[in-house]
C-alpha cells in the first residue's frame, strides 16, 4: 500500500496535514513527514496536543491525511504529494507506543492510522 515514493517523501522535509471532521465541523492539524513511521502497514504518528484531533476521532474515526515533497519525483517532474484515506485512533500503551516514545520523547500519545486508500497526486 506504501509505495517507493511514499516511503521516500518521509525522508524528505515536508508538512503532513491531518484532517478530521465531527459535529458538522472540520479540523485540520499538521505535524513533519519525518515523524510519520510505518509500521504493519498502518502510519503512525507521534502527538504531543492534537487534543482537537483526538475528540473528532472519539465521534467520527474517519481521517485524511495530506504530505508532500518538492524534493520527490512525481507523475510529471520534481514534488510530488499524497493522499491517504483511513481510520484512526489513539495508543496511549503498548508495542508501538513504547517504540515510538522511544524515537519521539516529547510524544504523549500516538495517533495510529489505518490506510484505507493511499494515491498519489501530482
Amino acid at each position: 500500500m506504501f509505495n517507493e515514493v511514499f516511503t521516500n517523501v518521509l525522508a524528505h522535509n515536508g508538512v503532513v496535514s491531518i484532517t478530521t471532521w465531527a459535529d458538522n465541523l472540520v479540523h485540520v492539524s499538521n505535524t513533519w513527514n519525518k515523524y510519520l513511521q510505518i509500521v504493519d502497514n498502518k502510519i503512525l504518528i507521534p502527538a504531543a496536543w492534537l487534543h482537537k484531533t483526538e475528540k473528532n476521532i472519539k465521534i467520527n474515526n474517519q481521517v485524511i491525511l495530506t504530505l508532500g515533497s518538492p524534493d520527490v519525483q512525481g507523475k510529471i517532474g520534481m514534488g510530488t504529494g499524497f493522499v491517504v484515506e483511513g481510520t484512526a485512533k489513539f495508543l496511549d500503551s503498548g508495542k508501538e507506543f513504547d517504540m515510538m516514545k522511544e524515537k519521539f520523547p516529547f510524544l504523549t500519545r500516538v495517533l495510529e492510522v489505518t490506510a484505507k486508500n493511499v494515491r498519489q497526486t501530482i
